[in-house]
């Protein structure tokens, strides 16, 4: 009896991205494209109605972010697997991405063969980091990497404090992280209750002498 392909959405808020991936999966036999999703929100609601194997899942999407679009797919569908395929390699997004329950996680510019590979190894219970991520995963496993210092916040919660303690203002914020500024503001508001302090000021030396990631503050001199 022959094996039925996995059937795949791609989830990617720009159509290039959405366009070369179904280039790549007409050519692999064992899979089928059956759905495509252009934000979070539109991923679970189209996982509801067809019976995925896997995701590919960008983490910048609109309305509902890529991690916790990937929260709500694996608790509504346990056995459906996720490869995320994004820009960013930064440790924070890497980590999200994998509590979150990912089991693949590569970087765009991936080749053909390189999405292949990790599209058969995670269908089949594997799991695949490719190699700008690689390193991150295996400092992670050997206990190497760097501790929370602030379990308190959430992980956006975290990403906007490591933003401010970089020096960037709510506008900037808001650009990078792809939200709203009023939601910049609330995101705000909630890590000063959390920290128990005054102003942003402070929760950016709270941060700074924590050692949260400070490599690119602006020079003020």
């Amino acid at each position: 009896m022959i094996n039925a392909p996995a059937k795949v959405m791609i989830a990617d808020d720009h159509p290039i991205v959405r366009e070369g991936l179904r280039a790549v999966l007409a050519t692999l036999p064992d899979f089928e494209l059956v759905a495509t999703a252009a934000t979070g929100s539109d991923a679970v609601a189209a996982a509801a109605t067809h019976h995925l194997d896997i995701v590919v899942m960008d983490l910048h999407m609109p309305d509902l972010d890529g991690v916790q679009a990937i929260k709500q797919l694996l608790d509504a569908h346990p056995d459906m697997a996720v490869l995320v395929l994004t820009m960013y390699d930064d440790d924070e997004m890497l980590r999200a991405a994998l509590k979150a329950g990912a089991r693949g996680y590569l970087l765009k510019g991936a080749g053909h063969s390189d999405i292949a590979q990790a599209l058969r190894s995670i269908v089949t219970g594997g799991a695949v980091f490719g190699a700008g991520v690689a390193d991150q995963v295996l400092d992670r496993l050997a206990g190497r990497a760097a501790t929370n210092p602030f379990p308190q916040l959430t992980q956006r919660e975290l990403e906007i404090l490591e933003l401010l303690a970089q020096g960037c203002g709510n506008q900037d914020i808001a650009r990078r992280l792809h939200l709203s500024p009023k939601t910049v503001r609330n995101h705000v508001a909630n890590i000063l209750a959390k920290l128990d302090v005054p102003d942003r000021a402070q929760a950016i030396a709270i941060a700074r002498e924590a050692g949260l990631n400070t490599d690119h503050i602006p020079d003020t001199k």
